[in-house]
């Protein structure tokens, strides 16, 4: 009897073995999959046009490089992002950085002219890849000639900042001379198309920031009447500020008046830290992300160039 019940068991475990091995043999495959992926370097945050995880450039240094790439955006509507990290092992300098520029989406979207510079310290490579609406202004072996002739060189000095300095004046040019769509207007032009204009679509948020954040501190400081006369006024003087039109400045104070006597602007319970509409949360899309900078969407399919030193 014990004979045939072990060799029972014996066949028992063999078929289970049988029925585990590719269970263990995928698991096995999925895990040696994943330590790839483990492995690889992160993408930093994008925190403003140059991201030095190093510290290799001094603060006045950085200070300077993204004041001329802001330029460069206020100008022709491009953006170009510097990055400088320690090692992109164990992936080569081209995957790292594409990944990055996948990323950030340096560029205005559907313009795609954006470029990243990739600087890999440690591993003494580096890399500019090129969004798809620069490709022609920078191909590839303009881009390998900027790398091989303005940037390494100050590099094995030691001098990155001459380096980087040198690499974007060289980018910017090409980028000058492209023809791109127009960057949008910025606030300040907009603000003074709205004066000359005489146009009210530039007051309104100024208004209403006025009535929803500062009335409610005017109500607070002078009382029912006079908080709603002090609003009253302040909203009219901000309406002819940006809009030079006297009845116009007439009619949003007397509005702004009339509801704040009425409690509806600048009421009770609208200035509370805990749950109000501009309590604790900020106000909207102008918080964090590295000063207001971040990508336009601009997409990357692989141009550019690659380099050491």
């Amino acid at each position: 009897m014990i004979g045939p019940l072990a060799m029972s068991g014996g066949a028992s475990l063999r078929r289970a073995a049988r029925r585990l091995a590719p269970r263990v043999l995928l698991l096995a495959a999925l895990a040696l999959g994943a330590l790839p992926l483990a492995a690889q370097q992160p993408v930093p945050r994008l925190t403003g046009r140059v991201v030095d995880t190093t510290a290799t450039l001094s603060s006045a240094e950085r200070a300077a490089l993204e004041q001329k790439l802001a330029a460069l955006e206020q100008r022709k509507g491009s953006q170009i992002a510097v990055l400088i990290v320690a090692s992109v092992q164990p992936e080569a300098i081209e995957q790292y950085s594409l990944r990055v520029a996948e990323a950030w989406q340096i560029g205005r979207g559907k313009t795609d002219d954006g470029i990243v510079v990739v600087v890999a310290k440690d591993d003494r490579e580096l890399r500019i890849e090129v969004g798809y609406g620069l490709e022609g202004a920078v191909p590839d072996a303009l881009a390998k000639r900027i790398i091989a002739e303005r940037i390494t060189p100050r590099f094995r000095d030691g001098d990155y900042a001459g380096g980087l300095n040198d690499g974007v004046d060289a980018l910017i040019k090409l980028v000058d001379v492209e023809t791109l769509p127009p960057p949008p207007p910025r606030a300040a032009d907009r603000a003074r198309g709205g004066r000359e204009g005489g146009g009210s679509s530039s007051v309104l948020p100024f208004v209403l920031f006025f009535a929803f954040v500062v009335a409610p501190i005017l109500r607070r400081l002078f009382g029912s009447l006079f908080g709603a006369l002090a609003i009253g006024l302040g909203a009219g003087f901000v309406a002819w500020l940006f809009s030079s039109v006297l009845f116009l400045a007439f009619a949003v104070g007397g509005v702004a008046f009339v509801l704040a006597l009425a409690g509806i602007v600048g009421g009770p319970g609208r200035w509370s830290s805990g749950g109000g509409s501009w309590g604790g949360g900020g106000f909207g899309g102008f918080g964090g992300g590295g000063g207001g900078f971040r990508g336009g969407g601009g997409r990357f399919g692989g141009g550019g160039a690659s380099g050491g030193w």
